[in-house]
């Protein structure tokens, strides 16, 4: 049903994810699961779905202009076999770089020419906003021209959608808000089976399930995307749902397991 292609993985200063968090517990957690506040190298896991009929992925990864050890879904597709051209369906969750700046690839062409690509209304609406660059603060006004940029180049290919909408069949947009402006989780349900792609809403495997109620930095509406994270987390682990993160270790699949208020993150190699 759904499997995960690697974009590599980010390098980034632990103190943008973990620095507005307390230290003593922070640390605590971080032990127990075998992390630590020196490196904070996350998966870039984008999902992959095909029904026979369509071929969908969700994000398209960081493309070359990003960091050097990701932007390597063209690398991965070539391994598995997978042509651009037979990406019928583009679908993402936000557009933060790592998740829209592949869309281009080494030539400022679309990497997907024959996809139509889903953009959920509210977050196109932020991204194209030309004010946006002036009010995402200097540390991230690259992000909004170089998505800009990017939905420039798909524009005449691109359908919205809004919260609840079943976008695609079996394949239903779920409000995850927070992590940006319009981040969007997706809920594929194929019969008995159903899985979450969660995105960035749960961005990593330990303090977002622990403590989803503390701010990361990498949330540009903290608050928001606390309750986002609480929601998603009381929902899938309530229906045994399988759920993809993008930022989720060992390929980002897995399930989640509510222990009193905390959760817990099973990998599903675990």
């Amino acid at each position: 049903m759904v499997s995960t292609l690697s974009d590599g993985y980010l390098s980034l200063p632990p103190e943008m994810v973990f620095g507005s968090m307390p230290k003593d517990q922070l640390k605590e957690i971080l032990r127990r699961n075998q992390a630590n506040l020196n490196t904070y190298e996350p998966e870039c896991n984008i999902a992959l779905y095909r029904d026979g009929k369509n071929t969908v992925i969700f994000d398209v990864g960081a493309g070359p202009d990003f960091m050097p050890t990701s932007g390597k879904l063209s690398e991965t597709l070539d391994v598995v076999g997978l042509s651009p051209d037979e990406v019928t369906q583009v679908v993402f969750t936000h557009a933060h770089p790592d998740h829209i700046w592949g869309v281009l690839d080494d030539f400022d062409d679309p990497l997907f020419p024959n996809a139509t690509y889903h953009f959920g209304r509210k977050e196109w609406d932020y991204w194209w906003d030309p004010a946006t660059v002036d009010s995402i603060g200097a540390d991230r006004a690259s992000f909004a021209v170089g998505a800009k940029r990017r939905m420039e180049a798909i524009e005449d290919q691109v359908e919205f959608f809004e919260d609840g909408q079943e976008i695609l069949p079996k394949i239903a947009a779920r409000a995850s808000f927070g992590h940006t402006p319009g981040h969007m989780a997706f809920e594929i349900r194929d019969g008995n089976d159903a899985v979450m792609i969660v995105g960035d809403a749960l961005g990593n495997p330990h303090v977002a399930f622990e403590r989803p109620d503390w701010h990361s930095g990498t949330d540009q509406d903290p608050d928001t995307a606390a309750t986002a994270r609480k929601s998603l987390l009381d929902q899938v682990s309530h229906e045994q749902m399988k759920i993809i993160g993008f930022h989720l270790p060992d390929g980002g699949i897995g399930r989640v397991e509510k222990t009193g208020s905390a959760y817990r993150f099973i990998g599903e190699t675990s």
